[in-house]
């Protein structure tokens, strides 16, 4: 498991680095104390999990998710912070964030969330785990956030008529992202092709 930290508190970036480079299934951690410097660095190190904190200083943790997911959708992204407020937990969740992990939580809880994620789990705390079911419980609009904003955007592509790369051409991005986002989108849609999708898609008011 290759992880990168993005946590501007050079103690706290320590501590985590030191708590994951002790488990044996972790190969390599970098570290980032702002969003800027992990963005540059992503080039030269492509990370399994992106752990990020949101209150940074610049750019903010929910930016560098959306930017991240936009340029390397593989790589999963599992927010560490002290924010737990709604409108703070669903911009980072609508950023691309799919796991969800609270500062008071213990090395333990944090190390079996990151290998959750990894295996294809959504790890959360368990306050931002009733958060999330308290808002679908009382917001109808819920369904309307399933896909990513980026998502939603290659599928209104595919929704015209586009190929693959002219929804690249378009978005300004590369073939093989637009069918990343093209698969987790029919994945999170629960269906298996393009006619499928699109029929979906209009059920949830995406299209």
């Amino acid at each position: 498991m290759r992880l990168a930290i993005v946590e501007d508190n050079p103690l706290t970036l320590k501590a985590l680095k030191q708590i994951l480079l002790s488990e044996s299934d972790v190969t390599a951690v970098e570290g980032y104390c702002s969003a800027e410097e992990a963005l540059r660095m992503l080039d030269s190190f492509c990370p399994d999990i992106l752990l990020v904190d949101l209150g940074l200083p610049g750019m903010q943790g929910t930016e560098l998710i959306e930017k991240v997911k936009e340029y390397r959708p593989e790589t999963e992204i599992m927010v560490h912070t002290i924010f737990e407020d709604s409108p703070t937990v669903f911009a980072a969740i609508k950023a691309g964030a799919s796991g969800f992990i609270l500062k008071d939580a213990v090395p333990g809880e944090l190390i079996a969330s990151l290998r959750n994620l990894l295996h294809g789990g959504t790890p959360m705390s368990p306050r931002i785990a009733r958060k999330v079911v308290h808002e679908f419980q009382t917001n109808s609009s819920g369904q309307e956030q399933l896909l990513s904003p980026r998502e939603e955007k290659v599928i209104r592509c595919i929704a015209e008529g586009l190929s693959y790369n002219q929804v690249a051409e378009r978005l300004g991005i590369s073939y093989h992202t637009v069918h990343t986002h093209t698969k987790k989108a029919y994945e999170k849609l629960q269906v298996h092709g393009r006619r499928d999708a699109l029929q979906r898609a209009r059920e949830l008011g995406i299209l």
